[in-house]
């Protein structure tokens, strides 16, 4: 008789890999209340104006105890904490920051993978300082920080990104927390599937329907099964509820884009509320994009819908060599109008984004320190 449940996927090789995830504390907003300190303890965020179409960078946790979050409309987040600090961003203070940040890293190691100017990858598996220890190294960078820097970040240590990753968030703000590599099985058993990045709430609720809330549950959901459902992604998640992630941490990465998107909790089928989600994208990614634009020029805008039955496709087009700012919101209307038209149903996930072209090709070793999450 054959058993019902498929086989465990193959066990994660032995590769001695130590990895830290570091991520900053509410980084824009902690920079600027370090700048002025009349601002602690206040709900601060930075972002675009509440008078206008502004949205939420980052904000900080006494202004989320009050349901304020990035990507919200400042408008939204003022009604919600009417006292709320807004300040513009300024990029040039974090990206210094952010350098003052690798620098400290590289005390350590030089295998730095960017995902933003807040948060990194770093692989310490041949660091001998403290004694070799991932976790004593990461308090040690946590600690340099606070004591040059007056910020705080959060660390989590484990023999993979993933793990990594889901470490740095689990005591925030200012925490520290190790996966080591003999309790990776006991931890992902229990770990929520809404932990997996890219595991919004419309794929937890079809997770759930599976019977699979936890790792632990989603480890006996047949590996076809997840495949029928969710395509390649399927796949992707089957190794990680079992706690397995091949990726090297990547110290030589240029970016080739950047994307903002939002998973909604029902999917929206009325243009008018397709129109008014893009909107509020396309002023994150304006937003991402001021972080970055010294260093990339963008030479193409992309729109990416991604249906109900989790089909999805991707218009984009090259942005004249006229003069026109990239953000023609008009354009990216019509990009979204015709993808839509290739599906014709309603829709679970909506992106907007860019292609980007280094604008010194010459000196693009440089741009590793400013690049932000890809898509």
């Amino acid at each position: 008789m054959t058993s019902p449940h498929p086989p465990r996927p193959p066990r994660e090789p032995e590769t001695g890999r130590k990895i830290i995830h570091l991520d900053a504390d509410s980084f824009y907003a902690s920079v600027e209340a370090r700048e002025d300190p009349s601002l602690a303890g206040q709900p601060l965020a930075v972002g675009g104006a509440a008078e206008g179409r502004g949205v939420i960078a980052t904000c900080n946790y006494a202004a989320r105890s009050f349901g304020v979050h990035s990507a919200m409309p400042s408008s939204r987040a003022r009604q919600l904490c009417p006292h709320l600090v807004i300040l513009r961003p300024r990029f040039e203070l974090y990206r210094e920051v952010s350098r003052q940040f690798h620098a400290i890293f590289r005390r350590y190691t030089e295998r730095i993978e960017p995902l933003s100017l807040d948060e990194a990858y770093l692989d310490v598996s041949d660091c001998s300082d403290c004694q070799g220890s991932a976790t004593l190294i990461a308090q040690q960078i946590r600690q340099c920080i606070k004591q040059e820097l007056q910020l705080t970040v959060s660390a989590g240590i484990a023999p993979n990104k993933f793990l990594a990753k889901v470490g740095s968030d689990w005591n925030k703000p200012d925490g520290c927390f190790t996966i080591a590599p003999d309790a990776v099985a006991d931890f992902v058993r229990d770990l929520p599937v809404s932990r997996i990045n890219g595991v919004g709430s419309v794929t937890a609720a079809k997770l759930a329907a599976l019977g699979a809330k936890t790792c632990g549950e989603l480890q006996q959901v047949p590996l076809e099964t997840l495949v029928r459902k969710f395509g390649k992604y399927g796949s992707r998640l089957s190794q990680l509820a079992h706690g397995i992630d091949h990726r090297e941490v990547r110290t030589s990465r240029i970016r080739k884009s950047i994307s903002v998107e939002n998973t909604f909790s029902e999917d929206i089928s009325e243009a008018d509320a397709m129109t008014a989600a893009l909107d509020e994208l396309l002023n994150d990614l304006e937003t991402r994009f001021h972080a970055i634009e010294e260093q990339y020029r963008p030479h193409k805008r992309v729109v990416k819908v991604k249906f109900s039955d989790f089909t999805q496709t991707t218009m984009e087009e090259i942005i004249p060599d006229n003069g026109e700012h990239w953000l023609n919101v008009a354009a990216y209307h019509g990009l979204l109008q015709t993808a839509w038209q290739r599906g014709r149903r309603p829709v679970r996930l909506l992106g907007a984004g860019l292609r980007l072209e280094p604008r010194n090709r010459s000196n693009q070793e440089q741009l590793l320190l400013f690049s932000t999450d890809s898509p």
